[in-house]
Parts: C-alpha cells; structure tokens; sequence
C-alpha cells in the first residue's frame, strides 16, 4: 500500500520484518486550485503543500516488551502527529501471513492498541519516581503526580489516551505518549468490499469514533501505470470517487485540524499548510519567522471572488480584495499578501 500509494519502491516480502528502518514518501496534497492560479498569473512554478509518511514495519504482539524488534519501532512513531493503522481485511489465497492465521481485523486492531497502551504505561511509570520526588515540596508536581496517576488507570482499563475528552497535550507533551496521537484507520480491502458499503460500516464500527478510509492496494497498483483519464475510469467503475492517497490527505488534515492558505504570483504559486484558527501573524510565520514577528497587514481576496472577476486587478476593481488585521482567522479559501516590516 505505501509503494502504490507514495509511487515508492521499497521492499514488501511476505516475511516477518521485511521493513527494517522506517521508509519516508514525501507526497503533494492534491489541490485543483493551484493550476487555475498558476494559469492566472503565468506563473513560473507551483508548490503544493506536502504531506510526510513514514512506514514502519507491523508491530506483533509483545513488542512493548521487545518481541520482534520491539521498542525500535515504537520509536518511530514517537515524532509523528498522527498514526494512520493499514489493517488488512481482505481475503487472498495467494498472499499467506507470517503466522498462517485467517484474516481477522479485529483482532488486529486490538494487538495493536495493547501494545501501544502497554508502551505507554512504561512511559509513565518510567517518569513517576521523578515526579513523586519533586511533589513532597512542589504543588505543580502534587497536581502533575495526580495527573500522571488518572492517565495509568485510564491506561490500565484497556483504553487509548486519545479518547480521553479533557486530555491536556501540553501537560503530557514531552513524554511523546503514543496513544494520545490520533490514529486513522487505513483497511486493505479486495475489489468486492471497496464496493460494498454495508461491510466498510461494518469494519468502521470496530474503530469508531476514529476516522475509517477503505483502500484496495491492489486496485492503487494498477491506477500507477494509468493517466489521469484512464484511472478516473477505473475508479468509477468500482463506484470509487478519489484515489486511496486523496482519502488519507484528506482524512489526515480533518484529523490534525490542519488547512491550507495560498500565496499567488509571476514567480510561484504555493500553498501552505496551517492549523484551523490560525491568525493571518501566525499563517505568514509558516513562510517565515520575521513574517509573523514584523506583521502589519493581511492582503487577502477569496479564491472563488478572484476567479469570478478573472484577475487580480479585476477584483480590486469590484471591491473583493481586502485588508486584514492581526486578529484574523485564516480561511481555506484564502489567498494572501502579507505586509511586514522587521527593524534590525
């Protein structure tokens, strides 16, 4: 699936551990606006916003305890800001597991979610003699001590931290405790179930209420050596609307809250990504520092407005385009000037 859906290379053998060291896929975020502005503006080049996947090997049962390669793996989760679980749930007499069994995503899904809880509650117990410590003479350590203590006995009934409603990241933001991470549920279906809405229900309610997309990575392989028109077709007649990489950008950005503004020129036309609620000071940051530090003001004219009117002049001309302050929460269909001044 990462192969088909990354256009990668990597190693995938039918055997414990193919996958050593994590593989990275730098991928675009699929995003039609930016050839009708690069169209608009003769721009020379155009930079979509990207999204980083890393894939690790599969984690077996008792890999918080160093079976398999362990903790290794854990690792590699750690500096991520979401988890995305591929969970096999198709059935092909060709392709045999490692250990022989049949096909059972839930069971899957449960191996998965133990080990990483288990992971965590070693976390914690591994910083708790520090902090017990520290709360015979500080308050803050008393209340991070009790904090600390809720989260093990959340940990210990079975569940993840991320279903926690009231979790406090930053308290926790240091421990890099993994089931806090949003996970997105990524199942590896056949060409019967990516049709079959009633067995996606089925399998979403095993996970819910994380986000559920359903790939058939066999189909994703076939599409690589398709153009645009041909896999479109292919797509459709499986009744599949987007390719299984658009479902996971998309589902990754609903997921982390994330969006992305857009700057428009002769040189380039780029997105950038942002988080939900983002400020315009905050939105010009992701460009660059002094950006945010020296903000005076937010140029800005909605990406439908400057279509309507035909071009930038043309909207200033009716009125759409406007200036914005350091109070102003960004929208997707932004595309923004900023104005800045930094003092050496």
């Amino acid at each position: 699936m990462f192969n088909a859906l990354t256009d990668s290379e990597i190693l995938a053998a039918n055997y414990p551990f193919a996958t050593i060291e994590p593989n990275t896929g730098i991928v675009p975020v699929p995003d039609e606006r930016l050839n009708v502005l690069q169209k608009m503006y003769s721009a020379e080049k155009v930079i979509p916003a990207t999204v980083t996947f890393v894939d690790i090997a599969g984690l077996v049962a008792g890999a918080s305890k160093g079976e398999g390669l362990g903790n290794q793996f854990l690792a590699n989760i750690r500096s991520c800001d979401a988890i995305i679980h591929v969970v096999r749930a198709f059935e092909d007499s060709s392709v045999l597991r490692h250990d022989e069994s049949p096909t059972d995503p839930k069971r899957d899904i449960e191996v998965i979610n133990t080990e990483l809880i288990l992971a965590d509650l070693q976390t914690i117990e591994g910083r708790l003699p520090k902090v017990q410590k520290e709360a015979k003479a500080n308050p803050a350590a008393r209340e991070q001590l009790g904090y600390l203590e809720s989260l093990m006995r959340h940990l210990n009934e079975g569940n993840p931290l991320s279903v926690l409603p009231s979790l406090d990241l930053e308290a926790i933001s240091d421990l890099h405790l993994l089931t806090a991470k949003p996970v997105i549920y990524a199942f590896n279906v056949d060409e019967d179930i990516i049709a079959d809405q009633s067995k996606q229900a089925e399998l979403a309610k095993l996970v819910a209420p994380a986000k559920s997309v359903f790939i058939c990575a066999k189909l994703e392989e076939e599409l690589r050596s398709l153009d645009d028109t041909e896999a479109g077709e292919l797509l459709e007649s499986y009744g599949v609307k987007e390719r299984g990489l658009n479902q996971l950008i998309h589902a990754a950005y609903e997921t982390l809250g994330l969006q992305s503004y857009l700057t428009a020129g002769q040189k380039e036309v780029r997105a950038w990504t942002i988080r939900r609620g983002d400020t315009a000071p905050k939105a010009a940051g992701v460009i660059h520092g002094d950006f945010e530090r020296g903000f005076i003001a937010a140029q800005i004219v909605d990406y439908d407005d400057l279509v309507a009117a035909g071009s930038e002049q043309a909207a200033k001309a009716a009125g759409k385009v406007r200036t914005e302050g350091k109070d102003y929460v960004m929208r997707p269909g932004d595309i923004v000037e900023f104005r800045f001044n930094v003092s050496k």
